[in-house]
């Protein structure tokens, strides 16, 4: 039954009552003068009779409420594992049902909030923890050398290695630090300038901008396929291209390729940035993404990587409203995918 409708109910027949009485005070007086004593008899114990009931009868309509009450008090103490909705075979008003209901929605968005701020601040806990390791190992590094370089018997060969041990480890903190502060940046509001970006013309660019270091590294590239204009931040969209070719070629070795191919599918923009390398092996593509991982340490710290490099393409693309995946390719090699939204064509 409705909670309302048993309001209307009890109260009808607590109206219905009290006429009986009022009129049972107002006739049997004038009908029969004598009965009035024993009339205050009977509505002594009445009344009694009336008051428990009524008690008995508000305890168990207020029941619901009351555990309600006490899992608020709870749930607001801190027991985010508390339930609000009653057993389905128990007994409770149907506005104190929505009510449980309500706030049991309430509480998921909560316990749900709660998740996310512990998630967020165990990874800035973990983000603190990755960069003091990053930057203790350059600092290292340069106070072994500065401390080498005090004494006065070292070799001009020495002083020499060791001071460009020096410039070699500050330009590594140099690019830490570029690439902490573009990744805040990213991640941050405003940063990316959005308009329309032929993708053919930034992989040109980004091709050339890596041509002296491909030809040190003695790198081939190649690049094919066209695919639609998109709406984006061509600098971004730029170092997103450098990031995974540069990070290509530092895996696949002297005389290695690297491919990028551009293509349209289902709405999006493709670019597809392959290698013939050994690949990422038996590793979850999505930890390459993160923040400071290596698949290989000792040869990324050797080839002066951050770390941050595939992080960063992840974060420019994601605020493209874009996708980035990783895999490796049957015959060997990784192969790393870009799919933003595309643009429809120009009018003519």
């Amino acid at each position: 039954m409705h909670y309302r409708a048993f309001r209307i109910l009890l109260a009808t027949i607590t109206a219905l009552c009290t006429l009986l009485f009022g009129a049972l005070l107002v006739f049997v007086p004038i009908l029969y003068p004598r009965a009035t004593s024993l009339l205050l008899l009977l509505a002594i114990p009445c009344a009694i009779l009336a008051f428990v009931g009524a008690l008995l009868l508000s305890g168990i309509l207020l029941a619901p409420l009351t555990r309600l009450v006490e899992k608020v008090r709870q749930f607001a103490s801190g027991d985010l594992s508390i339930r609000f909705a009653e057993d389905s075979g128990a007994l409770v008003p149907f506005s104190v049902r929505e009510l449980t209901s309500s706030l049991d929605r309430v509480s998921v968005r909560v316990r749900s909030t709660v998740a996310e701020v512990a998630a967020e601040s165990k990874r800035q806990r973990q983000f603190i923890s990755d960069v003091s390791h990053e930057i203790r190992t350059p600092l290292t590094s340069i106070r072994g050398a500065a401390e080498t370089l005090m004494d006065e018997d070292i070799s001009y060969e020495d002083r020499t290695r060791f001071c460009q041990t020096i410039v070699r480890e500050s330009e590594r903190l140099t690019r830490l630090a570029n690439d902490l502060l573009t990744l805040q940046r990213i991640e941050g509001e405003g940063e990316i300038k959005l308009k329309r970006v032929n993708l053919h013309t930034i992989v040109a660019h980004a091709t050339d901008m890596l041509e002296p270091l491909l030809e040190e590294r003695i790198v081939r590239l190649t690049v094919s396929g066209e695919a639609p204009d998109v709406l984006g931040d061509s600098d971004r969209l730029q170092q997103v291209v450098q990031n995974l070719v540069e990070n290509a070629s530092r895996f696949v070795g002297e005389g290695g390729r690297v491919h990028v191919e551009l293509s349209g599918i289902r709405g999006h923009s493709v670019i597809t940035v392959s290698d013939d390398g050994p690949g990422f092996g038996d590793v979850d593509p999505a930890r390459l993404f993160d923040r400071f991982y290596r698949g290989d340490p000792s040869r990324a710290r050797t080839t002066g990587s951050t770390g941050l490099g595939l992080t960063i393409v992840k974060a420019i693309v994601t605020a493209h409203e874009g996708t980035v995946e990783a895999l490796n390719l049957p015959g060997g090699g990784a192969c790393f995918l870009v799919a933003i939204p595309s643009l429809p064509p120009k009018e003519k």
